[in-house]
């Protein structure tokens, strides 16, 4: 009987392990929680969301709209727990992430050819592997990939992840429900500030103390999960352009935009926990109660998580991993999720899908599924493999990576359209291969 040994129970760790033993093989999953954590983690369940809970913008005519409609059309495990844990968050696909991680940890516990055990790898295990410990991949672990490279530098950027709060400590006398433009419903919680309270607000965040994290730079920080505290010190307007951008909001009460808002988005099914948007930060604990409750809905706010800083490792994936993830030195190893480079949790998920599939097919002897540059999936895995590529940073999904239509389509949005759809009608052709 042909088995894998899955290494992490992440989203990528998760979806693999579901794509495989749905085909037949049986799998070892390792997961080291809960006998150890890394300082992100605080849950016992897999595929815990350390960021935000949003997986982003659930539109088709987007790339990781597209990535999540790819998924689907492949019964992705993560994408089916996102759908049934949704929570309200305009155009996004925003889940209660306790429910999100509960049902996706409850669905692999069930499945009867997979064996889970719990304790922290740091050895190469014999035969086929596919390692999916994430971007916080342990020091002794992180040594023996290392060694797998040999020697190659240590690749890794930082992350963070944004403060939660409970909704019924948000003050609602300087609170309007809304979402930008009006698209969808009304679900954030926008908390407007006038130009003399941001400005004291970023004058405050600027210059506030942060946790001392080793070897931590402002360069090297994903741009996407930038620090509120380093674009608050790039420039007094940086926010206004960024997670406190007014545009496209109208406060009801006096019907203008307000001069800068922050933006508070659901966190559970519930509604009784809500993060704060684009608040990612590695202020201390002190600083962030100090800071944040200079906003004036969130002056009597409670914390119920602050934010934290963490180190991301990853692979120079383009020079040792092919387009099926593989490790080129040894095939029988694979990786997948972000410590191959690709970012953002949807991308990491659909990294596991691929390495699943492609593993399940090999050990059965059959040739593996052409996800060409056509489609999301496939042009994610052609980036991370593209020797080309000489100065290697992670990637979300864009359409700038997918194959063009090689003819003209009159308008963005009609030509992204055009591409979705070609890429829909590949995935769905190969769904039953």
């Amino acid at each position: 009987m042909s088995s894998v040994t899955v290494v992490g129970a992440g989203l990528a760790g998760c979806e693999a392990v579901w794509q495989l033993s749905k085909r037949g093989i049986d799998v070892t999953l390792w997961e080291m929680k809960p006998h150890k954590r890394t300082p992100a983690h605080v849950s016992d369940d897999f595929a815990e969301l350390v960021c935000s809970n949003s997986l982003r913008s659930a539109d088709p005519v987007n790339a990781v709209g597209l990535l999540k409609e790819e998924m689907r059309l492949l019964d992705s495990l993560i994408l089916r727990s996102a759908d049934q844990n949704r929570v309200e968050a305009g155009s996004a696909l925003a889940v209660d992430r306790e429910g999100f991680a509960r049902t996706i940890t409850e669905t692999i516990r069930a499945l009867p050819n997979v064996e889970i055990r719990e304790g922290e790898i740091t050895l190469i295990p014999e035969g086929t592997v596919i390692f999916a410990t994430g971007p916080l991949t342990s020091e002794a672990l992180s040594r023996k990939f290392l060694e797998l490279l040999g020697g190659g530098g240590d690749l890794h950027f930082f992350d963070a992840a944004a403060p939660i709060v409970t909704m019924e400590s948000v003050d609602m006398d300087f609170v309007f429900f809304a979402s930008r433009y009006g698209k969808g419903n009304a679900d954030y919680v926008n908390c407007p500030m006038t130009q003399e309270e941001y400005l004291a607000f970023h004058r405050e965040l600027a210059s506030a103390q942060e946790t001392p994290v080793h070897g931590f730079e402002d360069k090297s920080v994903f741009e996407g999960c930038m620090p509120v505290e380093v674009m608050a010190r790039r420039g007094v307007d940086t926010l206004r352009y960024g997670p406190l951008k007014p545009r496209g909001i109208t406060d009801p009460r006096t019907g203008r935009e307000p001069y800068a808002v922050v933006q508070l988005r659901r966190d559970n099914f519930e509604g009784s926990l809500y993060n704060l948007v684009g608040f990612q930060t590695h202020l201390t604990f002190g600083e962030q109660k100090r800071v944040f409750s200079m906003i004036p809905a969130l002056r009597a706010a409670e914390f119920m998580r602050y934010g934290v800083m963490h180190r991301n490792t990853y692979l120079d994936s383009p020079r040792h991993l092919d387009g099926q993830y593989r490790l080129r030195s040894q095939p029988r190893l694979r990786f997948a999720g972000q410590v191959t480079g690709v970012e953002g949790y949807v991308e990491s998920a659909a990294s596991g899908l691929l390495c699943g599939i492609q593993t399940a097919r090999e050990l059965q002897g059959k040739e593996p599924l052409d996800f060409t540059r056509k489609t999301a999936i496939g042009a994610l895995a052609a980036y991370v493999s593209d020797e080309s590529v000489t100065d290697f940073q992670p990637m979300n999904v864009n359409y700038g990576i997918i194959e063009p239509l090689g003819r003209r389509v009159k308008g963005k949005r009609n030509k992204n359209a055009e591409l979705s759809r070609r890429a829909l009608e590949i995935v769905a052709g190969l769904r039953d291969a």
